[in-house]
Formats: C-alpha cells, sequence, structure tokens
C-alpha cells in the first residue's frame, strides 16, 4: 500500500487561546504529600524499592527500570515513605505507586552528582538514569531513541517547539526562560549525533520563541530554526518530520527507520539539567488553565503532586469545574478527581466550567467529507466506521486505521459531532483481534 502522508500540510485551525504565554513560569510551593505511579511511560513499569516507613530525599531512586523500555522513578520531595500500594490511573490502568508524606525540608539526596558524559553511549545511560521520558507528553523512554547502534543511521536530528495545543505554553516558557539549556542541549546532541542537519520545528505564532532561538544559532549552518504554519497536529511528530525533513514515517516505523532522531523541546532542556546538575526528573513544567481556574499560570510542580493543590496554589475554582483534563482539549486525556497526580509527561493541567465540559449533541453523519479533507494521515473516516460497525478486521487493515495519532482533527472538524477519534481507537482494538486470529492461517 503506498503511504498517504504526503502533499501540501492537511489538519485544522484551533482556537490558540495561550493565555499564559507571557507568564514565566514560578515555583509551587512543596506539597505536604506525592503519590508517585511507577508507570508514567511508555513500556515497561519501574519496579518499587522503597517500602513503608523508609525515609527518602529529593532525587533518590525509588523504582527501578522494569526493562529496555522503561524509566526508573525518583522521589520528588523529602520525607518518608508511607505506603505503596496500586492505584488506578486516568487511563484506567492500576500501577503501584509510592505514597511519601513530606518532612517539609526538601532535602536532596546525597548521593546526587552529575553525569560523566564523555561519549553518545554515556549520554545514553545518563538519560537512562535520570528517568527522562518525552516530556512532551508522549512519555517514550528518551533513552531508547538513542541507542542507536550504527550513528550513520541518524541523518537529522528534530527538535519539536510546535506546541500546536490550545493553552498549553509549557514549551514555549521552556524556549524562552531556558534557552541556555536549550542551546547546550542542542549543541550537545548534535556533537554526538553529527546529523546532516537539525531542525527546531516552531509555529510561527509564537514569534518570540523563534526570534530567540534564531538569534543562538545565527551562523550554524546545521541547525536550522524552522517556522512552522499554525495548523494542529503541526507538532504530530510523523507530521513534524515531514514538515522539516520532507521524510515520511512509514505506518509500524520508527523515525530512527527514516533516518530521524526527534525530540521535544522541554525534554532536551530537562537532560541537559540532568547532565550539569546530576538531579534526575522530580517536577514538571506545567500549564495551568482553563475557563474554570482563578488564576492561570505556568509552574514547576513536584511529580506526584495532587492536581488539588496544583489548583489550589492557582487560587482555586471561580466556576464549579466540569472537566479535568492532563494534557490539551485536542488529545489530552479526562481525569476522574483531583486526587490524580502529576505525572512525568503532564505538561498541562487544564479545568473546564460545566458550560465548556458540555458534550455537543451527536447527529447522523452527512458525508460532507471534512474529516477526509483534513486528516494528515489522509485516512477515511467514514470507511473505517463503515468497517468498524461491521468488525470487518480485513477492511480496517485496508483502510489503515493505525496510521490515525488520534490527534482528534476530524471530531474538531466533524458539523455531525461524530466521536470520530474515539471510534478509531475502537476500531484499532477490532484490528488487533482480527490480526491476532489469522496468525497462523
Amino acid at each position: 500500500m503506498p503511504n498517504r502522508l504526503f502533499g501540501a500540510l492537511r489538519g485544522v485551525h484551533v482556537p490558540h487561546r495561550k493565555n499564559t504565554a507571557l507568564m514565566p513560569a514560578v515555583k509551587m510551593d512543596p506539597p505536604s504529600s506525592v503519590v508517585i505511579p511507577t508507570v508514567m511511560h511508555i513500556g515497561a513499569p519501574a519496579k518499587p524499592i522503597v517500602k513503608a516507613g523508609d525515609k527518602v530525599a529529593v532525587g533518590q531512586l525509588i523504582a527501578e527500570s522494569g526493562g529496555f523500555i522503561s524509566a526508573p522513578v525518583h522521589a520528588s520531595i523529602s520525607g518518608t515513605v508511607k505506603k505503596v500500594e496500586d492505584i488506578v490511573l486516568s487511563n484506567g490502568r492500576r500501577a503501584p505507586a509510592v505514597f511519601i508524606e513530606s518532612d517539609g525540608e526538601m532535602r536532596p539526596y546525597e548521593g546526587i552528582t552529575p553525569p560523566k558524559v564523555e561519549s553518545l553511549a554515556q549520554l545514553t545511560e545518563a538519560i537512562r538514569a535520570s528517568g527522562i521520558v518525552g516530556l512532551g507528553g508522549a512519555g517514550f523512554p528518551t533513552s531508547v531513541k538513542l541507542a542507536i547502534d550504527d550513528i550513520s543511521r541518524a541523518e537529522y536530528f528534530v527538535i519539536n517547539g510546535a506546541e500546536c495545543e490550545p493553552y498549553i505554553t509549557s514549551d514555549t516558557r521552556t524556549m524562552l526562560d531556558y534557552t541556555d539549556l536549550v542551546e547546550r542541549g542542542v549543541r550537545r546532541i548534535v556533537g554526538y549525533l553529527n546529523p546532516k542537519a537539525a531542525y527546531i520545528g516552531i509555529e510561527n505564532n509564537k514569534p518570540l520563541s523563534i526570534k530567540t532561538l534564531s538569534q543562538r544559532f545565527t551562523g550554524d549552518k546545521n541547525i536550522i530554526v524552522k517556522s512552522l504554519p499554525p495548523m494542529y497536529p503541526q507538532g504530530g511528530e510523523k507530521v513534524l518530520i515531514y514538515n522539516t525533513t520532507g521524510r515520511i514515517v512509514p505506518e509500524g516505523k520508527l523515525p530512527l527507520d527514516v533516518g530521524v532522531v526527534i525530540m521535544n523541546v522541554t525534554t532536551l532542556a530537562n537532560i541537559e539539567m540532568y547532565i550539569e546538575t546530576g538531579m534526575p526528573l522530580v517536577e514538571k513544567l506545567v500549564t495551568v488553565d482553563g475557563s474554570a481556574v482563578k488564576e492561570p499560570k505556568n509552574l514547576f510542580v513536584p511529580i506526584g503532586t495532587r492536581l488539588r493543590d496544583v489548583f489550589e496554589f492557582c487560587g482555586g475554582f471561580k466556576e464549579e469545574p466540569g472537566k479535568l483534563l492532563y494534557g490539551g482539549p485536542m488529545m489530552g486525556t479526562a481525569v476522574p478527581d483531583l486526587d490524580a497526580p502529576i505525572l512525568k509527561n503532564t505538561n498541562a493541567v487544564l479545568a473546564f466550567n460545566r458550560k465548556d465540559s458540555e458534550v455537543r449533541k451527536e447527529t447522523p453523519c452527512i458525508r460532507c467529507g471534512n474529516c477526509v479533507n483534513h486528516c494528515p494521515m489522509r485516512l477515511n473516516p467514514p470507511a473505517i466506521a463503515k468497517a468498524y460497525n461491521n468488525r470487518d478486521g480485513a477492511s480496517l487493515y485496508k483502510q489503515r486505521v493505525n496510521l490515525c495519532m488520534e490527534c482528534g482533527a476530524c471530531s474538531f472538524i466533524c458539523p455531525a459531532n461524530q466521536p470520530i477519534v474515539q471510534r478509531h481507537k475502537l476500531a484499532k482494538l477490532v484490528l488487533r483481534e482480527w490480526q491476532d486470529s489469522m496468525k497462523g492461517v
């Protein structure tokens, strides 16, 4: 089957609503307790190595990596482990979590030392030890991206600064407030990968970010700040790779398969911070916004902080929230209650009032073609819907439903308010069941 990602960019124009773009991040007061899940990444869960009664300090390892595609977890506050028990995450999955009660000291772990990094192998190991995962929301363990057997495969290095979802400005503040870390991080990775070119992709509705980083790389012919049109989902991995390098990531393949290493700009800044200080990933820069929030902010929040503590630091709610989200309104995950913790890959927490949380009434599809015309992957949602309703795995395979990145552009543009992206998620399960049934046939 030919790949469908080609030609002019497709997507949708979403409301900007970057209300906090000009608000530098402030550090939140440490909470009295945290709940730190062992699953905050794609891959195998981390394995807890502490128990109730143990004393821990900031940056101390509390759960070790559970495999190659996994990430260790560290204490974000100092204090006492109260318990280690399963919690239900927002995706419905159960996972062990470490409950820590603060001693009020925020005492750093005495074993914190900057790692020795003089080669790509040492850099990869340092990133693994840091616990850093994709901080733009994906949560893929970053060290795996640099575990490259043949360095010549890394022809391009792409840094994602697009930040295309409404409300979220944490990446913007990283680019503006921590420009030095971003610059040093880019130069470090480029020095080890030696790619043909490095591209920093930023939507052109962030002119100050573009100007700031362009000034840092003036004269660098192979480090290019690329201004991109503000079309959602510009920050989608496959979309950004195509719009910077012209390379197409086929279905079932990784960026490295087409010669690309890609990282989020905040991930890159945190890697550099770890290399320079030795402090692993224990806090997250998070945008707090939404129509129910009294005082929107960009915050540095200890990982594991409950959402109720985060919103309280932002003045609480001006209206009763009807919906809470991890992430943005396009690809974010609904949060069941205010006891949910900040995770490693939480780039925003949004609270919307009841009016903004209302579910639009669904009506029958009118075959307008909007979903087809705006899909960045060139998919055919009506055909996928028919195959899904018939539980036709062969047709779902033919329609390439697995290419769907679940960006939500189709649902956003649909005048009939069809739950298209949700249906695609379910269709992928039907496809998987069909593929499993065909094994050995």
